[in-house]
C-alpha cells in the first residue's frame, strides 16, 4: 500500500460523561506504538451518539478517507447492538451507515456475534456501501478479541489490499484465536 490507513474506533459505554479508560483504549494506543496504526477513538451511549459520531467523522475529518477500517466495540445479541438498552438490528445499522462507507472495512468487536446469512451480508454491504464486514461468530467472555486477533488483522489490513488474502493470512497466524472466536468476514 502506498499510504497509511487508520482506524475509526466507536465503544459503546454505558455514559459518555464518565472518562474512563478502557481495554480497546490501551490496545489502540499499544498499536500506535507498536506498529505505527493511528486511530481516532470515541465512545457513545445512544444511537444518536454513534450517528453523531459517524457523521463529525464524515462531514468535518477531511482524512475521512485514510480511514480504512471502522471498528465497533459494541455489546449485543446476534446481530444486533445494544446502546443505552436498547437493540438494533444489523438492518438499523445498515440504514444509519446508508451510503457512507463506501470502500470502508466494518469490523464488530467480538462483544457481540455476526451471523449473517448471504441474504443479510449483501444488504447490509449493498446499503452501507462498505467493501466488507467482519466479525465473530462466537463470544468468548474470557478474550476480547480487541486483545489480540483484532490488532493482529488491523495489522493485515495495513499490508495487503484483498480481504480474502487478509483472512488467510490472518488463519495461517493465528488459527486457534480465529476459530476459537469463529472470525467472519462478509465481502
Amino acid at each position: 500500500m502506498d499510504r497509511d490507513q487508520f482506524i475509526f474506533c466507536l465503544e459503546a459505554v454505558p455514559d459518555v460523561e464518565i472518562r474512563t479508560t478502557t481495554e480497546v483504549v490501551k490496545n489502540l494506543e499499544q498499536l500506535a506504538i507498536e506498529q505505527g496504526i493511528a486511530s481516532i477513538y470515541k465512545t457513545c451511549d445512544t444511537i444518536e451518539g454513534l450517528e453523531d459520531s459517524l457523521n463529525a467523522l464524515l462531514y468535518h475529518d477531511h482524512n475521512f478517507t485514510d480511514y480504512e477500517i471502522i471498528y465497533l466495540v459494541m455489546p449485543g445479541k446476534e446481530n444486533s447492538i445494544c446502546l443505552n438498552n436498547y437493540y438494533y438490528s444489523i438492518e438499523e445499522i445498515a440504514e444509519i451507515f446508508e451510503g457512507k462507507m463506501k470502500g470502508k472495512i466494518i469490523h464488530f468487536a467480538n462483544a457481540k456475534i455476526l451471523d449473517l446469512d448471504a441474504e443479510e451480508a449483501q444488504y447490509f454491504l449493498d446499503i452501507t456501501g462498505a467493501y466488507a464486514v467482519s466479525g465473530y461468530g462466537a463470544k468468548y467472555d474470557k478474550i476480547a478479541s480487541c486483545s489480540t486477533i483484532d490488532k493482529a488483522f488491523f495489522s493485515l489490513c495495513q499490508e495487503y489490499d484483498d480481504v480474502v488474502e487478509i483472512v488467510e493470512k490472518l488463519y495461517q497466524k493465528h488459527y486457534a484465536l480465529c476459530k476459537l472466536l469463529d472470525f467472519r468476514l462478509y465481502y
